[in-house]
């Protein structure tokens, strides 16, 4: 039976050679902290002098803190004072570009969601990163005071080069070639960093989530757009310019939903947002095509409201079936906003999932590990995976945000 109950979190073992060995003494802290320094050498497999040495260094850098001594009997010699992630100075700030928001958010050191807010997105490309560049420096002087910040992180939905920076193609915004990290790159004297949301959220949940016991993870993000993101070896595969998990326009029978592609029966437009809100108007559900609308009849337990997520999981299922036989990983991270406010979705999409599939009975479905906070830990996500792997190569704003904006 697959499984919906999240994992463990002591997480996986960080392996020296992953960024290097600070980002292994790091990573070992953030999974299974806090540590004495004899346990993150039994978890990276790193000598005492350079556990010590890492630990200094990352001190110095207010990512890890030691802690008082736990209570007991004193102990003969140097007191073993346990490290932990340093969640004090920090943070994380990021954009989500959604088709009807956009979502901004800070995030500290563990993941955890410090401030988020979010605006209607309204207008063209150069109208929402111009809104994004108008908006930033309030948010920022607001929310993030007597913080230093550790980079920008700008996501979306769609084909998007990382390595470029730049929007490749997002149908239902109907952008393409937007260069977004040069476009943000003098918003903040800072690395920029431009990822799809999917990859995004895949990185926050081997990092924070289901997949921090996991080494091969495929989340599969369900909203406007529907793509999927492929972890192997624990890290996360983009493909040739970025396009690695693009799903959306595989074929669901029946459909006739037209796509923006020029094609109909694609996946994507047959079980975006935008179209279930516009089924539940017709059905008289609500006032108006808004998906929030939608949401909240769903929380309320309308069973109508809950039909259509129903139906929605139930035409998602083929392709998430298929993403666990053609990959078979460890976990499979499900991000949909009716199982979020509808737990009682879960089961069903298992049990959907389970007719398309001959996954093993130890691989785990399951749901987001951030709920209804999911967009913004996606934002900032690829800032923090950065601050992961290669710590030594930090670069922060300092304390004063005023300082990081021009």
């Amino acid at each position: 039976m697959l499984s919906l109950v999240a994992p463990p979190t002591h997480g996986r073992t960080p392996l020296p050679t992953e960024g290097g060995g600070a980002g292994a003494v790091l990573r070992a802290v953030l999974a299974g902290g806090p540590l004495t320094r004899s346990a993150v050498g039994r978890a990276t497999g790193l000598s005492p002098a350079a556990v010590s040495r890492h630990t200094a260094d990352l001190t110095g850098l207010g990512l890890l803190r030691e802690l008082p001594p736990p209570d007991g009997p004193p102990r003969a010699g140097r007191p073993r004072l346990p490290l932990d992630i340093d969640t004090r100075h920090h943070l994380a700030c990021g954009v989500h570009i959604g088709v009807p928001w956009l979502t901004f958010a800070l995030l500290d050191l563990r993941g955890r969601v410090v401030a988020h807010e979010r605006l209607p997105r309204r207008g063209d490309a150069a109208a929402v990163l111009g809104t994004v560049r108008a908006y930033l420096p309030g948010f920022l002087a607001r929310r993030a005071a007597g913080h230093s910040l550790l980079g920008l992180g700008v996501v979306t939905g769609g084909w998007v080069d990382s390595g470029s920076g730049s929007v490749v193609a997002h149908g239902p915004l109907g952008w393409h070639d937007v260069p977004v990290r040069d476009i943000l790159a003098d918003t903040v004297r800072l690395p920029v960093h431009v990822d799809s949301h999917a990859r995004a959220l895949a990185q926050a949940e081997l990092l924070f989530g289901a997949g921090s016991t996991a080494t091969e993870l495929v989340q599969l993000f369900v909203g406007n757009v529907v793509d999927a993101a492929i972890a192997t070896g624990g890290s996360v595969l983009h493909g040739r310019r970025s396009r690695a998990g693009d799903i959306g326009h595989l074929a669901v029978p029946g459909s006739t939903e037209a796509c923006s592609c020029g094609r109909t029966g694609c996946l994507q437009a047959t079980v975006a947002d935008r179209t279930l809100a516009r089924r539940a108007h017709a059905l008289g559900l609500v006032p108006r095509p808004d998906f929030d609308l939608l949401l909240q009849l769903t929380a309320a337990g309308s069973p109508a409201a809950v039909r259509l997520f129903e139906e929605r999981l139930r035409l998602v299922a083929p392709a998430a079936g298929l993403l666990l036989d053609v990959l078979n990983p460890e976990v499979l991270v499900v991000s949909e906003a009716g199982m979020t406010v509808a737990p009682r979705l879960r089961p069903y999409l298992a049990e959907q999932i389970r007719r398309h599939s001959n996954a093993a009975p130890e691989q785990l479905v399951t749901a987001t590990a951030f709920g209804v906070e999911v967009l913004a830990v996606a934002a900032c996500a690829g800032v923090l995976d950065s601050v992961y792997q290669r710590p030594m190569e930090l670069r922060t704003a300092g304390r004063s945000t005023a300082r990081t904006m021009r």
